[in-house]
């Protein structure tokens, strides 16, 4: 069976699968549920400074995003770092990292912009025998609003110069969780990687509100007739995460940065396709608070059997075998034709693809008396939006004409050679230039 051992800048566990700092990883309780659940890891929920307690609201915490079939496709919380003191917190990383070697144990920390707040803290971490800290960076409610979380994590200056006094104070790895709510995520990276950080962890949550009570008036949760902005999270989010860790990963300034993925992996699937992308491991917090601790349990069996059925026999086989296929638009290759074939076997008449066609496309689909459907290859422009509303999964496919063929619609030759943007005849710079 393939290995699943990980080795995340010289933390070891037994999967790559970590849980990420959040509510499940509040206290002893939950990591040592975790733990025996089988999670190879986890991130201790974010600690701060020791002192006036933070205070968490006494009401709804989480907002929610549902599908049709009222499946949780996100999360928006409320919540703020622990509310449980610094020393009790401690106490317990220390009891559960002596209990549990050979899992992973980082601690998510937030302190002010203080070079003293950080050497008062760190020393305290280590002595918990931890594996690592985590600085969070990313958390953009609450905190932000006191000049910690996102604050820091949007400005690349206070980035770089925060890990670098990590770095000076700590022999322990440093990861620096950064935040998407910025407009290019590569240079909060690249800030992070001069200031030493040994890796960095994405996504955080992003700035969101995902509903208004029409009766208050007010965005949900609702804390005594007002709301206010919290982090999504959850499979909603992913795709956002996925091209942020890619962006990092086929970045020259930082393709060497170690990355651990998050942001709505809930599958076997789902971590594969981060790893894929340059994460060395995943961190997973909606699917455990949707689905429970034993979620991972199909997850580990679930990459397993993939990783055995591929040939891969390791983590470091996959990780980022996917980058170099990532590529920007001017660089794919306008001579590639699909088209969409129907299977009629599959078919079941409901008339989704000729309507999305026909109303929001090309019209590339036609209807018979007996609603049969069929492409027009003539108009068919390879969209694949026919393809995504079919609800019955591989009914409708691209099919690649070969080199030679003759495309219908245009009524040109296929070619055999890749064609790029900047090369191609019909590129208005050229044009412009001609």
């Amino acid at each position: 069976m393939a290995d699943l051992s990980a080795d995340f800048v010289g933390i070891k566990s037994p999967n790559p699968f970590w849980l990420a700092s959040a509510p499940p990883t509040d206290k002893e309780y939950n990591v040592r549920r975790a733990f025996e659940a089988g999670w190879g890891g986890v991130v201790w929920k974010t600690l701060g400074e020791a002192g006036p307690p933070v205070v968490n609201v006494n009401g709804p915490r989480y907002g929610a995003i549902w599908g049709a079939d009222r499946r949780l496709l996100g999360l928006n919380n409320i919540e703020l770092i622990t509310d449980r003191p610094l020393e009790v917190n401690l106490r317990e990383i220390k009891a559960v990292k002596r209990d549990y070697p050979d899992r992973a144990l980082v601690v998510s920390l937030m302190v002010p912009c203080e070079e003293e707040a950080w050497k008062r803290i760190l020393p305290l971490v280590e002595e918990t025998g931890a594996d690592g800290v985590e600085l969070n960076f990313g958390c953009p409610h609450g905190m932000s609003e006191r000049g910690m979380g996102s604050a820091v994590g949007q400005v690349p200056e206070y980035i770089e110069m925060v890990t670098r006094w990590v770095k000076q104070n700590t022999r322990m790895p440093c990861i620096v969780k950064l935040t998407p709510n910025i407009t290019d995520v590569r240079r909060p990276a690249e800030a992070a990687h001069r200031g030493g950080a040994d890796a960095v962890s994405l996504i955080n949550t992003i700035n969101s509100i995902t509903s208004v009570d029409l009766d208050l008036f007010a965005p949900e949760p609702t804390i005594d007739g007002k709301g206010a902005h919290g982090g999504y999270c959850g499979p909603a989010v992913k795709p956002i995460a996925l091209n942020m860790v890619a962006e990092i990963a086929r970045n020259p300034e930082t393709a060497n940065l170690p990355i651990s993925g998050i942001g709505g992996v809930t599958t076997w699937r789902d971590a594969a396709e981060f790893m894929a992308l340059g994460a060395g491991n995943v961190q997973v917090c909606t699917a455990a608070m949707t689905y429970g601790f034993k979620i991972v349990q199909e997850m580990i069996t679930g990459l397993g059997q993939w990783m055995d059925e591929k040939g891969h026999d390791s983590i470091d086989a996959i990780v980022g075998r996917a980058v170099p296929n990532c590529s920007d638009w001017q660089n794919l290759n306008l001579n590639y034709i699909t088209k969409a074939r129907i299977s009629q076997e599959d078919c079941i008449k409901c008339g989704r693809c000729y309507a999305a066609c026909e109303d929001t496309s090309h019209q590339a689909i036609s209807m018979s008396e007996d609603r049969t459907f069929e492409v027009i290859d003539e108009e068919c422009v390879a969209c694949n939006l026919c393809v995504n509303v079919c609800p019955v999964e591989g009914c409708i496919t691209m099919e690649e004409l070969a080199p030679g063929a003759t495309d219908l619609r245009t009524g040109k030759v296929v070619e055999a050679t890749p064609a790029d943007w900047t090369t191609h005849p019909n590129n208005p710079a050229r044009v412009a230039a001609e």
